[in-house]
């Protein structure tokens, strides 16, 4: 999730029920594709609606143990720039704070590693790239509340 400033492009963060720093994110319901899941998910963190999808960006994968069982677990990411509004943490959601980071802030305040390559990848994109062209078409229609 990202929005242009001024004179630099920021990058959202939340907090996460954990106290970590990290980026919206969530599991897929129903029918839906990853893209429009990740779409969802920052709405219902957030609060934030205005979004375009730009485009993808890696999948990062961890292991963990859940009941003695492990796990390995895949989150997709995709670049989404917000065009208006300003985040609302959203407590039902176990998210309380939201903040804009410029990339490096962004990078030394994440406190997940495997996240910091998804802030520097969309870094990257965004000066290889005309973000005001969306890659995908894919937008928010409405919002879900």
């Amino acid at each position: 999730m990202f929005r242009r400033g001024r004179d630099s492009v920021q990058f959202l963060l939340i907090r996460d029920p954990y106290s970590n720093w990290g980026l919206p994110k969530g599991h897929i319901e129903g029918g839906e594709t990853a893209a429009q899941a990740a779409l969802r998910e920052v709405e219902e963190e957030t609060g934030l609606c205005e979004l375009n999808m730009i485009a993808q960006l890696p999948t990062i994968d961890w292991f963990f143990r859940d009941r003695g069982r492990l796990v390995h677990k895949f989150c997709h990411f995709f670049l989404v720039e917000c065009t208006a509004g300003d985040p609302a943490p959203q407590l039902a959601e176990g998210i309380t704070e939201c903040v804009w980071h410029a990339a490096d802030a962004a990078i030394d305040t994440i406190s997940y590693a495997n996240a910091r390559e998804v802030i520097r990848a969309a870094a990257e994109w965004l000066t290889t790239h005309d973000p005001a062209r969306p890659a995908m078409g894919l937008t928010l229609e409405k919002p879900l509340r």
